[in-house]
């Protein structure tokens, strides 16, 4: 059987780390997320998705784009 050296990336933990380098709310991520979707972000329901690992992959994008950071995928 194989084992796979994969990292279980924790989307929740990413988002509180950038949230606290701009110094942040989930509020304010929540307000500035629904201004670049066009689509309804709660801070509540932000949470929720964050911590139940169901955001998607664009999703993370726009957090990304909102507080200048990037999203990289680098082949190893």
């Amino acid at each position: 059987m194989q084992s796979n050296n994969f990292q279980k990336i924790d989307s929740k933990k990413e988002v509180k780390i950038m949230l606290s380098k701009k110094a942040w709310t989930m509020k304010k991520l929540a307000e500035k997320l629904t201004e670049v979707s066009g689509k309804y972000y709660s801070p509540q329901n932000l949470n929720y998705r964050l911590t139940q690992n169901k955001l998607k992959l664009y999703e993370m994008g726009y957090i990304c784009q909102v507080l200048d950071f990037k999203l990289a995928f680098i082949e190893n």
